[in-house]
């Protein structure tokens, strides 16, 4: 016969696990909805990008790590025939270390590292002004919470939601990173 000790331990624990999987932030919504504007003018539905593998990155050219620019088109260029893209959101929030306009950060990523992902316009992607796409990636992922610095990565999957997380320091040839892209594609 089971013991009620072993009945009672059995329904806490599903109790527990049940509300795990309902408080989980799998359930959060999608960060790729409504439209921005791309660093030609042009508005873009981020709903456009539904079914692929999105790294989102807030840029900047005059960072430490704006040479990072280099290795995130070699990962496009290694993933775009698999349903992969990368979204750049040059962001002048740390360091003032982006302050040029839409048409020379344009200008300037083309020049210096030959970029053919797709930029979007300036925006900021923290404090009380942050766009309404960092507010659901910062609450969405794990860790959540404001970005750190310039060159914050994050990736979202097929379904639209964000599983994974990467720091300034992580470069975009990292096998932390490169592994989760793979798995997510």
């Amino acid at each position: 016969m089971i013991s009620l000790a072993l009945i009672r331990f059995t329904l806490g624990l599903l109790m527990v696990v049940g509300m795990v999987a309902m408080s989980s932030k799998g359930n959060a919504a999608s960060p790729l909805v409504g439209s921005m504007k791309k660093i030609d003018g042009t508005n873009k539905d981020l709903s456009e990008y539904d079914g692929k593998v999105v790294l989102v990155v807030n840029v900047a050219s005059q960072c430490g790590y704006t040479s990072q620019y280099a290795g995130l088109q070699k990962l496009y260029d290694s993933f775009k025939d698999k349903g992969f893209v990368i979204l750049g959101f040059p962001a002048n929030d740390f360091g003032a270390q982006e302050p040029g306009s839409d048409s020379e950060i344009a200008s300037f990523c083309s020049k210096n590292y030959g970029v053919t992902f797709d930029m979007f316009s300036k925006i900021t992607v923290k404090g009380s002004g942050k766009s309404p796409l960092y507010k659901t990636l910062t609450e969405a992922s794990s860790p959540s919470g404001d970005v750190g610095w310039n060159f914050e990565k994050f990736l979202i999957d097929r379904n639209g939601k964000v599983v994974g997380r990467f720091k300034s320091g992580v470069s975009p040839q990292d096998a932390v990173l490169t592994d989760a892209i793979k798995a997510a594609l």
